[in-house]
């Protein structure tokens, strides 16, 4: 396609791309008129991002349409960069520039003097290039370390001694990631970070177009579409953002975690990757739940850090390891299918406890023994869900006189299935509210292992670190009677 578009200015003066709506738009209009294009043809805004709809999104287009600079706010795993990365898709698919130029200068107004001296020299002949859609995007992540001139510029005495320019001419300036991003978009990740500094510059940029490079006044009439993303906390902290930036920023838009478990799963099934090569792969979708209801709990915990947030990308990864164990344990045993249990979910711990930072109390308790507890309580929650007021009592009550059982994630499927088997009540009760079936030992295991994970998190059970199953400790035996008794009125 590149190939066949103007290749000089005068070209680019008949083609439709030379039209007087189009040759001095700005990257905003630009956007505007692509995404009022989209909302007309009812199609995807945004590709792959998910949960938003009713919430994010329509604040995402007022602010485009109304051509404003914006900012989101939100916790780690909440799809800002992705969002922000799919703003590309509003932009054309290749926009002309005056060839050679730095800053891409637009062929019709040129903004930096090599662009408009070759203009006046070269006249329609002066040549033009093509830049396409996904190279107008610019991304950094702010650091205190960051300098004015990693973003706007900086002098380069190297090149004025070779083209026998002095110091304040503009030809001698290397040009930094917010100029080289002119007629494209600039995405700067965790602003809060950036040093004040910084900030002023970037504001000079935003506000009157001017920046001052080692004393010397550059004007710098820059169109960029400017995307900012930071967390919350540090956003209205005082000190972190200089008052003039943040009141330049045209809209705040507010990002958030599933709000349901159900649309949690969605996000997590199309991140997460568990097609393997080595065997089918079949995650039960009450795994998947578990797996998902682990972040649902740990953002509701405590001793978790509310302030940094449970990132999406923990069940993502969790489901991923789970996987994983189980194609382990596939190999080993020969089953034919690749089918995720709960001891597989309790093989993942390690992407729990990456991905959780601890207040003190946590501190106290240990990361691996949080986890542990979020594993439970998610398989407690799920099995309600599920299947909420079924009567366990003779498992209970086989596990009370003694019973136990070593469940092992190494257990090949009808291994597994024999041994549940010897529970009375387990397999017919997770037949009868359809959580397996007779014909289908793999699922049947994992369905047995969610069903004596709940009662472990009622503490009607004990599950010891290594998977062995059996009767309540004493004081939670004890506990539990008395609950019983007295209709949960009673705590001991």
């Amino acid at each position: 396609m590149l190939s066949s578009l103007p290749e000089t200015l005068g070209a680019l003066k008949r083609s439709p791309f030379g039209a007087a709506d189009h040759a001095r738009r700005s990257v905003k209009d630009e956007m505007r008129q692509n995404l009022l294009r989209r909302l007309s043809d009812g199609g995807v805004l945004f590709e792959g991002v998910i949960g938003y709809e009713e919430t994010v999104m329509p604040q995402i287009v007022n602010a485009l349409l109304s051509r404003h600079n914006f900012i989101l706010l939100g916790l780690r795993g909440q799809a800002k960069s992705r969002i922000l990365r799919a703003l590309v898709t509003l932009l054309d698919a290749a926009m002309p520039i005056v060839a050679g130029s730095e800053v891409n200068d637009n062929p019709f107004a040129p903004i930096s003097r090599y662009s408009r001296t070759l203009i006046a020299q070269a006249g329609d002949d002066t040549p033009v290039a093509w830049v396409d859609r996904d190279s107008r995007y610019v991304e950094k992540l702010a650091t205190p370390d960051v300098t004015i001139a990693d973003m706007i510029g900086d002098l380069d005495p190297i090149r004025a001694a070779r083209g026998g320019h002095v110091l304040s001419d503009e030809l001698t300036i290397h040009y930094g990631m917010l100029p080289r991003a002119n007629r494209g978009i600039f995405a700067l990740n965790e602003l809060p970070d950036l040093a004040g500094k910084v900030q002023v510059g970037l504001f000079n940029v935003m506000q009157e177009g001017d920046v001052q490079i080692k004393g010397y006044p550059v004007r710098l009439p820059l169109d960029v579409q400017l995307c900012f993303t930071a967390n919350p906390e540090d956003y209205t902290a005082r000190g972190k953002i200089i008052t003039p930036l943040k009141d330049r920023i045209g809209s705040e838009i507010i990002t958030h975690y599933p709000e349901t478990v159900e649309l949690g799963m969605t996000i997590t099934r199309q991140e997460s990757w568990t097609a393997r090569d080595a065997r089918p792969v079949r995650v039960p979708d009450f795994i998947a739940e578990v797996v998902e209801r682990i972040a649902f709990e740990a953002r509701t915990d405590k001793r978790i850090d509310r302030r940094s947030g449970v990132s999406q990308r923990l069940p993502i990864s969790v489901m991923e390891n789970v996987v994983s164990n189980a194609e382990r344990r596939a190999m080993t045993t020969g089953d034919a299918e690749i089918v995720p249990r709960i001891s597989d979910v309790y093989a993942a711990q390690p992407a729990i406890t990456g991905k959780i930072e601890l207040e003190y109390e946590g501190e106290l308790v240990g990361g691996h023994t949080i986890a542990r507890e979020l594993i439970r309580r998610a398989a407690d929650a799920t099995f309600e869900e599920r299947a909420g007021g079924v009567n366990t009592d003779d498992i209970v009550i086989w596990f009370d006189e003694g019973g136990a059982l070593q469940v092992s994630e190494d257990g090949s499927a009808d291994a597994m299935a024999a041994a549940f088997g010897v529970v009375p009540g387990l397999i017919d009760l997770v037949q009868h509210v359809g959580l397996a079936s007779a014909d289908d030992p793999a699922l049947a295991v994992a369905a047995c292992e969610l069903v004596l994970e709940a009662l472990v998190a009622r503490k009607k059970i004990s599950r010891s670190d290594g998977g062995l199953y059996g009767r309540a400790e004493p004081e939670r035996r004890r506990r539990r009677q008395n609950e019983d008794f007295f209709g949960g009125g009673l705590s001991a």
